[in-house]
């Protein structure tokens, strides 16, 4: 295909490029979209006309990045960031450019992207291509190939091979040979990454469609103990059991599975996380478990879901993931090792909705279902939980309290009856919610009263 249909706005905007006799082309994941015959609605543009010319030509404009040539203009009612021609100087830090100047053509600006699938450019309003290292021909090949050298694109900015890793997992491309066996020499780069930006490329490569191959791949260059040193350390930690694999293969196999169906961020996350505790806290028993019950010569990991939160609560703050997605995250990896059968009470029903919470149970469902496939790299049964999604249904329809400010009285009721102000209103009222989840009927003004006056006598 030597020319490309372009959507109306886009060749509205060329226009007026054109009419001022400035040069205007489509660049980066779009033209990418476009090879691969997908749509696209993010838009960049570089030209040839310096941002303080751009904004002389379109009414609304932001000056986004205009220290490097950068402002977003809104078009009928589409943002699109337009960069001027650039090439940049040596990135002494490993991350920034140390410096910018604006480039006279569009190959030289192409010339310092990071991989060939990337450094196309469409003539625009012409629709032709502008491809001057043969990224439609690696894009076609399924390939991700640095440009130039791939050592010296890598050591300019250390996040590169992260988002080499994270395409391959997006786009299921392979990883060049060049470009693959040079991540492991500028891992030195990496490590000076703002951890910000890591976080960025870790949750697009948890959000692609295959993030399995993107932790291989992070794997076998050294990325994976130099970002996630505790998931790295999942590898050949066996388990036995219902478990074909170690530790690492088998939250790599959860995470995909969370993927195919999917799952939300959090859940991915946690099934990706859930077990970093196994290595910490694994123990060899050669004669089963401590009371003698268990098969001889096995691996225990007790208690590893509270090692396995200590562990990914430290990784989501070293790379600042938002306090809302961390707490669920945790929440998930804390829960996910319930074990119901139909010997359970109602009670113990309610007490584990308790320290679930209600609104966490579908994605701590779909958590178990991750866990389960990654167990043997099988697709679970979708009905194994039915079972316990029903029981669930049934307590919950009978009514009773599951939190404090489901009792019938509440503190101020306990002060009218002489319970002094301060921690014993609280240490009764968790008795009193204690009691009604054993026997919901309980859950009265005057039974209860009746209860806390009698733990009162007690204090």
């Amino acid at each position: 295909m030597n020319r490309f249909r372009l959507p109306p706005v886009l060749q509205d905007i060329a226009r007026i490029f054109n009419a001022a006799g400035k040069e205007v082309y489509l660049v980066g994941g779009a033209v990418r979209d476009l090879i691969l015959g997908r749509d696209s609605a993010d838009w960049d543009l570089a030209t040839s006309a310096r941002p303080e010319e751009v904004m002389r030509l379109f009414k609304r404009v932001i000056p986004t990045g205009i220290k490097h040539g950068t402002v977003t203009i809104r078009h009928r009612e589409v943002s699109l960031e337009v960069t001027t021609f650039r090439t940049e100087s040596a990135y002494s830090d490993g991350r920034r450019p140390d410096a910018v100047a604006y480039a006279g053509s569009i190959e030289a600006d192409l010339s310092r992207r990071d991989f060939t699938m990337n450094a196309a450019a469409v003539r625009l309003p012409q629709g032709t291509l502008v491809d001057p290292f043969d990224g439609r021909g690696d894009i076609r090949r399924r390939l991700i190939r640095c440009v130039g050298k791939a050592e010296e694109r890598f050591a300019e900015d250390g996040l590169r091979p992260m988002r080499a890793v994270r395409f391959a997992a997006q786009l299921g491309f392979d990883l060049e040979e060049q470009t693959l066996k040079a991540i492991p020499g500028v891992l030195d780069a990496a490590a000076r990454v703002a951890p910000e930006r890591i976080r960025e490329e870790l949750d697009k490569t948890i959000a692609a469609p295959n993030p399995q191959t993107g932790f291989i791949i992070m794997e076998e260059t050294g990325l994976l103990k130099l970002i996630l040193p505790e998931l790295d350390a999942c590898r050949g930690v066996e388990q036995r059991g219902y478990h074909r694999f170690d530790v690492l293969d088998h939250s790599l196999l959860a995470c995909a599975y969370a993927a195919k169906r999917g799952f939300s961020r959090e859940v991915r996350m946690a099934a990706l996380f859930h077990d970093l505790g196994k290595p910490r806290v694994r123990n060899f028993v050669p004669s089963g478990d401590p009371g003698g019950t268990g098969p001889k010569g096995t691996w225990t990991f007790y208690n590893h879901e509270g090692e396995s939160v200590r562990l990914a609560e430290g990784m989501m703050r070293r790379f600042r993931y938002p306090n809302a997605v961390t707490a669920k995250v945790l929440r998930l990896i804390a829960a996910h090792m319930f074990h119901y059968d139909e010997t359970w009470t109602d009670s113990a029903v309610r007490r584990f909705l308790i320290r679930t919470g209600e609104d966490l149970l579908q994605e701590l469902f779909e958590l178990r279902l991750a866990d389960t496939a990654g167990m043997a790299g099988t697709d679970p049964d979708p009905g194994a939980l039915l079972p316990f999604r029903r029981r669930i249904k049934s307590v919950l329809e009978k009514g009773g309290a599951l939190s404090l400010k489901d009792l019938a009285v509440n503190g101020r009721d306990l002060m009218d009856i002489g319970v002094p102000p301060g921690k014993y209103v609280g240490i009764i009222l968790n008795e009193l919610l204690d009691t009604v989840i054993a026997d919901p009927e309980l859950n009265s003004r005057e039974k209860l009263l009746g209860i806390a006056g009698n733990i009162n006598k007690r204090y």
